[in-house]
Order: structure tokens, then C-alpha cells, then sequence
């Protein structure tokens, strides 16, 4: 009967060998919790044993238990990097074709190629739906979506008007190269020669379908103030892109250039609102109108060049520029027109007894009978944690207590083999006897 009971013992100790050595292998493993054996002594009675005459016949293990207290956490560059602070699991979907689910801790997400919030496996992180402002407009296992980060915001719209306010400095002088001084060659003006014009500004309109569009304006001095003429004239070459367009629509080749009239005060005296410049055609878009208004703070004062302001009311579609999660579990994308958008708000799960979760590998768990049902709710409220981002819960393995275990666990084992070598000797004594 002494080899039964030892090897029970050997068998428990072997078993617990096995736990703290699994729990040392993960210790690296994000969202891993360290599992603890429970055991329990053998007893057979009836109730005519004395009490005090009973004999234990070994033990067995009774349990081996999860222990879902909170592992270390540690500082990561990625938003989408999350930690809970607190009780709850995050829940995921490995086949996003299927209702099932699965719950994790680790909380190291990424994007995949159909722009997907994932796991290192590949599940899909859920999320509850929310309006513009972040408020979740439904709840329950049915409603939670799979997090996708959209790749624009927002719809283009092609630039109509542009404003334009600058000072054109009394001081500049004519071009050497403008036709005033060359007769021979009318056209001296040479955007590619910087020789040819004063000063240059460029602002950035949008087409129909929200591409980006460089209008360059090209300011070259034509007169300056004289006692007989005491106003100024300048001229505006306008092109957008490589093309130039002409402020006279009648008139498109060749294109005429815009014509700026001073006073002797700097005073801005031929444009009194926006000019219709001629019909263009971008690549890929729509032909399209625009006008330019210089008429509102132009100038020429004696102090150097100066773009006072410059506007359009053209819209281009924003690309995603990056993504945040705040404390609450709210996933916004901001774009890069400026806009930001509410993706989700990530769901968390709790249960009854979390011991009872069924380990699946890869740091899931799935509920069963002895967990109970999945409660779901909102990061940071009712008795759930808060979220970290830019953080990843590490394993709850103590490497020191783990390693006193496991010298514990090696001793029992010890004890309980020799255990069987005594009795065994015993009987080998016996069976000697003559």
C-alpha cells in the first residue's frame, strides 16, 4: 500500500514540476497569468474506522488554478499597444467570418494589409460602435465590430477662389531682362529665370477629385514713380502647375497676365474684388474656374516683399495620419485635413469566476461552464479597468518565487521516491526472510 501512497505523492510532485516549469517558460509571454497547483490528501473510511486509527492513502491534485493578478507593465512607442489597468479582458475575433470569440490580456496590437486592427495572430480587435462624439450607440456580443482604420476623411472639393495679399516692395527695380529693355524681345519674361521677375508665391488649391495643385504667381515690376506718372504698374503671370492661365477668359492664348496699379501711397488703385481667370484642365479632374483676389491688403510700401496672407476654399481628402486610444477605450484616426474621427470604443469582458476560463494557448481563454458568461462593458466603468496605451501587460510570472517552487517541488519529489526505495527494501527484506 506504501508504493501507492508514495507514488501518489511522486505524481504530485511531478504535476507541480510541470506547472512551475510552463509558468518559467512564459515568462516573456505577454498576458501571461501563472497557474498554482492545489492538492488534496486521500483519505478511505466507513463509519466503523476509529478516527484515531485512519491511514491516509496519498493525495491528488485537486486543481490547477490560473492566478489572474496583474503582471508588470511596460512602455511601448505604439498607440496600439494596449493595457488594462484593472480587471477585464479584451475580446477578439479569430475568424471574422465565425461569432466566436476568444479573450485575451495581451493587449500588442498592429494593423494588417486590409488596414484590420489584429493581434499577433491575426484576431480581430471588437470594438463597440460610437457616433461622432464617442458615445456607444450599441451594446451586446451582437453589436461589437472588428476596428478597421479608414484610409481618408472626408470629400474633395476643387478650389473656386483664392485670396492673395502681399506687399510689393517700392524699392524693387525694373528686371534688366523685362521687355523694357530689350525691344528685340517681347517675351522676356522666363519663369524658370529668376532674372525676369521680382518675386514669386505659391499656394496650393485642390481639383475636383481633392489633388493637390501649385498656383504660382509671378510679380515682375513694369514702371516706377515719376514726377509726371507717380503710380506704379506691376504685372501677375499666373500658372497652375506648368500651365499659365489667362486673367482675360476671352483671351486664353496667348494668356494675359494680371496688371497691379499703385499710387504714389502704395495704394492698390485698378482692383476693387476677385478676377475670373480662364478655364483649366488638370490631369485626372474636371476643367475648372477659379478666381483671385488680390484687391484685400496689397500694397507696395518701401519694406521688403512680404506674403501677407493667402487663402483658398478648395478641400482635399485627408490621408490617415495616425491613430490614438484614450483612457476610456475610444479609438479616433486623425486625418491630415485636420479632421479626426471615432472609430470605437473597445469592449472589455469580465467573469464570475475567471479561474474557471478554459486556456486556449496564445495567451486566449474561452468561458465555460465553471466561468461563467461573459459580462461585457466599457473600459473605466462599472468595476472594469481603464486602458494604457503605448503599454503591454507583461506575464505575472516571479521568476524567484517560481524558482523556490520549484526547489520545493524537486524536494517533495525526492521525498516521495524515496519513499518507494524504502518500502521496496522492506520488501525485499521480507521476501528474504527464511
Amino acid at each position: 500500500m506504501s508504493f501507492y501512497t508514495s507514488l501518489s505523492g511522486l505524481q504530485g510532485s511531478q504535476n507541480e514540476l510541470s506547472v512551475i516549469s510552463h509558468n518559467l517558460a512564459n515568462v516573456g509571454t505577454n498576458g501571461f497569468k501563472r497557474s498554482r497547483v492545489d492538492f488534496g490528501d486521500v483519505i478511505a473510511s466507513t463509519v466503523t474506522n476509529s478516527p484515531t486509527q485512519m491511514i491516509g492513502s496519498g493525495t491528488v491534485v485537486k486543481a490547477i488554478r490560473q492566478q489572474f493578478t496583474q503582471g508588470g507593465l511596460q512602455q511601448s512607442q505604439s498607440s496600439l499597444d494596449l493595457a488594462i489597468n484593472g480587471e477585464g479582458f479584451f475580446m477578439v475575433r479569430p475568424n471574422p467570418n465565425t461569432a466566436a470569440v476568444a479573450f485575451t490580456r495581451n493587449g500588442s496590437f498592429g494593423v494588417d494589409a486590409d488596414r484590420y486592427v489584429v493581434d499577433s495572430q491575426g484576431a480581430n480587435l471588437q470594438v463597440y460602435p460610437v457616433d461622432g462624439s464617442g458615445t456607444v450607440v450599441a451594446t451586446g456580443l451582437t453589436s461589437t465590430e472588428n476596428l478597421r482604420l479608414p484610409l481618408t476623411s472626408g470629400s474633395p472639393l476643387a478650389t473656386t477662389e483664392v485670396g492673395i495679399a502681399v506687399n510689393l516692395s517700392a524699392n524693387a527695380t525694373i528686371p534688366s531682362a523685362h521687355p523694357r529693355y530689350d525691344a528685340d524681345n517681347p517675351y522676356a519674361f522666363n519663369r524658370f529665370d529668376s532674372e525676369t521677375y521680382n518675386y514669386s508665391t505659391a499656394t496650393i488649391i485642390y481639383d475636383s477629385v481633392g489633388n493637390p495643385l501649385t498656383l504660382t504667381n509671378y510679380y515682375v515690376r513694369e514702371t516706377v514713380p515719376t514726377t509726371p506718372e507717380p503710380s506704379s504698374v506691376w504685372t501677375v503671370y499666373t500658372f497652375v502647375g506648368d500651365r499659365q492661365i489667362s486673367s482675360d477668359p476671352a483671351q486664353t492664348e496667348p494668356p494675359v497676365p494680371l496688371t497691379l496699379e499703385f499710387d504714389n501711397n502704395g495704394v492698390l488703385t485698378n482692383q476693387a474684388g476677385p478676377v475670373q481667370f480662364s478655364t483649366f484642365d488638370p490631369a485626372g479632374a474636371v476643367s475648372q474656374d477659379i478666381t483671385i483676389d488680390f484687391s484685400v491688403n496689397t500694397t507696395q510700401r518701401p519694406a521688403a516683399f512680404t506674403l501677407n496672407a493667402a487663402s483658398q476654399n478648395g478641400e482635399a481628402i485627408g490621408q490617415l495620419e495616425g491613430v490614438t486610444v484614450d483612457s476610456d477605450g475610444v479609438v479616433r484616426a486623425s486625418f491630415s485635413n485636420g479632421e479626426t474621427q471615432a472609430l470605437g470604443k473597445i469592449v472589455l469582458a469580465q467573469f464570475s469566476n475567471p479561474e474557471g476560463l478554459r486556456q486556449l494557448g496564445n495567451s486566449y481563454w474561452a468561458s465555460t461552464g465553471i466561468s461563467g458568461e461573459a459580462r461585457m462593458g466599457e473600459p473605466g466603468l462599472a468595476g472594469f479597468g481603464g486602458l494604457m496605451s503605448g503599454a503591454i501587460e507583461r506575464s505575472n510570472v516571479d521568476i524567484t518565487e517560481e524558482l523556490v517552487g520549484l526547489i520545493a517541488a524537486q524536494r517533495n519529489f525526492q521525498a516521495n521516491a524515496k519513499a518507494i526505495d524504502t518500502a521496496n527494501t522492506l520488501s525485499q527484506t521480507i521476501i528474504n526472510l527464511n
